[in-house]
Order: structure tokens, then sequence, then C-alpha cells
């Protein structure tokens, strides 16, 4: 039996065990996925563990995409550039890091949100490995503007600076200090709004709260919540109140697993299952 799991220092709430065990079951293969709550100060056992004959990786979580980065022996071309690591996969001993949010946020953005990118002016709030991934799937979508604010002016400034040789004719990125509040004169012109911050999550001392008040979102736009437990958090609720097109995690949790699978196993996953299983387990919960 093969084994598989999350990283992460608070999994009580995740669905990525069960939303992959529906896909190992949904394909046949014979392996367990189990949820590996780890504090920062034992990651590197953990990833050490990773190199056992009978793993075949792991997906990373919040606190720890950037931080894993340097344990691994190697980093495919996106996770390179953006620092940051969600999935990793035992080659033969060797571990390699990839990041599959890119692909997984650009798919949920067509399949979910009918949101075409090129084009659009976009504001990503956060700075972690999350917002890095989005902002990448936005530089390579060739967004107008994609303005990043967070509350690390060095951890924004950093991100703006990686991404930015990257950025074709006619791509702005730029960033703002959250405490300046420069952003919100953007935030009501904007086409699209990404919460990459965990604020609102199930379980969180933030559950009740939103990243930001209803009369700054941009009622004609879409709000996507990277948060997918509660599939209502308070941004989407007051979106919706707004009357903007607002956006549940879900389907990008779902479709960045999808290729996670893939690179572990050389198959393709059951997507609908997985949603299936994603949405069962919101719902047993909440």
């Amino acid at each position: 039996m093969k084994r598989a799991g999350v990283i992460g220092d608070s999994l009580s709430h995740s669905l990525s065990p069960a939303i992959v065990q529906a896909a190992f079951d949904a394909a046949g293969v014979e392996a367990r996925y189990e949820a590996w709550s780890t504090p920062p100060d034992e990651l590197e056992a953990r990833v050490a563990s990773l190199r056992e004959d009978d793993v075949l990786g792991a997906n990373v979580t919040i606190p720890h995409k950037e931080a894993v980065a340097s344990l691994l022996d190697r980093l495919d071309e996106r996770a390179e550039t953006l620092g940051a690591v969600n999935t990793i996969v035992n080659e033969g001993g060797q571990l390699v890091g990839y990041n599959t949010d890119v692909a997984g946020f650009a798919r949920a953005l067509r399949e979910d949100a009918s949101f075409d990118i090129q084009g659009k002016r976009t504001v990503v709030i956060g700075a972690g490995g999350g917002a890095r991934a989005v902002a990448l799937a936005l530089v390579e979508a060739r967004a107008s503007l994609i303005y990043v604010c967070g509350r690390s002016p060095r951890r924004v400034d950093k991100l703006v600076a990686d991404l930015r040789g990257l950025t074709a004719a006619g791509v702005t990125i730029t960033w703002s200090y959250w405490q300046a509040g420069t952003f919100l004169s953007v935030l009501p012109e904007a086409d699209l709004l990404v919460n990459c911050t965990p604020v609102g999550t199930r379980g969180s001392e933030t559950e009740s709260e939103s990243p930001l008040a209803s009369e700054y979102l941009p009622a004609a736009g879409v709000v996507f919540d990277l948060v997918y437990n509660p599939p209502e958090t308070p941004l989407l609720r007051a979106a919706k109140e707004r009357g903007a097109k607002a956006v549940s995690g879900l389907g990008m949790l779902v479709y960045q697993a999808a290729e996670s699978f893939r690179l572990w196993t050389g198959q393709e996953a059951s997507v609908e299952r997985m949603l299936e299983a994603g949405r069962a387990a919101l719902e047993a919960e909440g």
C-alpha cells in the first residue's frame, strides 16, 4: 500500500484527505492519503520521511509552501520561479517540488468563474505561497494590472520583484502595503479580486471575519476566495450582497490536487469524484 499526504500546521478542517482518497479509489490505485500535521520545527524531519519507498509524495499547505522548497533535491520551473511548492513527488528517493496551484487557479477561473483574465484589472490580497501562484497565473494569462497588497512590505515587494521580469508588454504588476490603504482606491474598479489569506477559514480565530469591508468590493467584478471551508466565507457572502460574482476555492483545491495526482501516478484523476467528495465533506462539517 502506497502513501501520500498533506503537510501543514493546522489540518483539522482540510478537505485534501477526502478529495485525494476519492481520486485514488476511483482510479483503483492502492494508496492511502493522510493528514500530516507538522509544526515548523518538525518540517525537516517530515520532508525527510517522504523518501521512504512506500511514499508517493505530499501536498504542502499553509504555512510551509515557501519553507519546504530548500529541503528538496530539485524544483520544477514554476516552483523555482515562485520559491513556493505545493506538491512533492518522491522519484526513487529524490524529492522534486512542483507548484500545481498555478494551473489549479487558472482552471478554476475558466471553469468555475467563466472568467477570461487577459486584459483585466486584478487585485491579489496576501503575499504567501498561494498569492505567489495566483500572481504568476495572472502574469501568464496577461492581466493588464496585477495589484498585490499585503501586511509585510518585504514579502510583497519580493513577490512583485520576482515576477516583474516575466511580464509581457501591456502587463503591469505593482504592490502596496496593507496599512497604507492605497489599494482601496483600486478595488472598486477591479475586474477580479483574489483573497489569498486564510482569513475566514472555519475553525480559525478569523472564522467570522472578512479581509475587506463590503463597501470596498468590486460590485461588477469577480471575488475569488482561496478559502474553501466554509463554502461561503464572510468575504463571499459580502460579495454576493454587493452584487459581485462570488467563487469559492473548492474548485482550485480540486484542480491542483488532480495535477498532483497525475504527477504521483501518471494517471488522470476523476475531478467529478473529487468534487463530490469535497462537497460531501463540507456538508458533513457544516
